[in-house]
């Protein structure tokens, strides 16, 4: 399967949004409230918080591209863009998501890595990320990549405080 990473632009903003949207729902629909959801989906993907977030200089989103279509995105953060102070020297993976008729064929391994190199290109010593405590799937998925659960944030997804473990991984040099 040929593929390319692309770094996101503002000119990408409309093509995230609906990437973010639809990712988003098809993970966390099964655990979340209709209204909880609506409001989520309309709020921490609305355009100018989004362009906020590009515009970033301690964030940066990817598309993974197969065949030049948009497969999923990355969103890493350094630095104060991150979510939490987790550990001196880290790069938080904030967003890894495949749209559903690309998961499964190892793609998520492409994004993972890449953010890895990146952390790694940068000096980083460790590279950190949150997973919903339910998504079982994906919290085995970090595990084969070495991550460990080292502690836990609320998330909050509309008016629910969802938990969210957070996963560390030491990187080699």
């Amino acid at each position: 399967m040929d593929y390319t990473i692309k770094a996101i632009t503002i000119d990408d903003v409309k093509k995230l949004q609906e990437v973010s949207r639809e990712t988003f729902k098809v993970t966390f629909d099964p655990y979340t409230a209709p209204d909880d959801m609506k409001r989520f989906l309309a709020e921490d993907y609305e355009t100018s918080k989004m362009i906020r977030e590009i515009n970033n200089p301690d964030s940066r989103f990817f598309f993974l591209m197969v065949d030049d279509e948009v497969a999923g995105y990355l969103k890493i953060n350094v630095g104060d863009a991150q979510t939490e102070h987790l550990k001196e020297n880290a790069l938080e993976v904030e967003r890894i998501y495949l749209l559903p008729s690309f998961q499964h064929k190892g793609l998520g391994n492409v994004l993972l890595d890449y953010a890895e190199e990146t952390a790694k290109k940068e000096g980083k010593d460790y590279m950190w990320l949150g997973v919903y405590e339910k998504n079982v799937n994906a919290q085995h998925f970090y595990k084969r990549h070495d991550f460990r659960r080292v502690s836990q944030h609320t998330f909050q997804v509309g008016s629910d405080p969802q938990t969210d473990w957070l996963l560390l991984k030491k990187l080699s040099r």
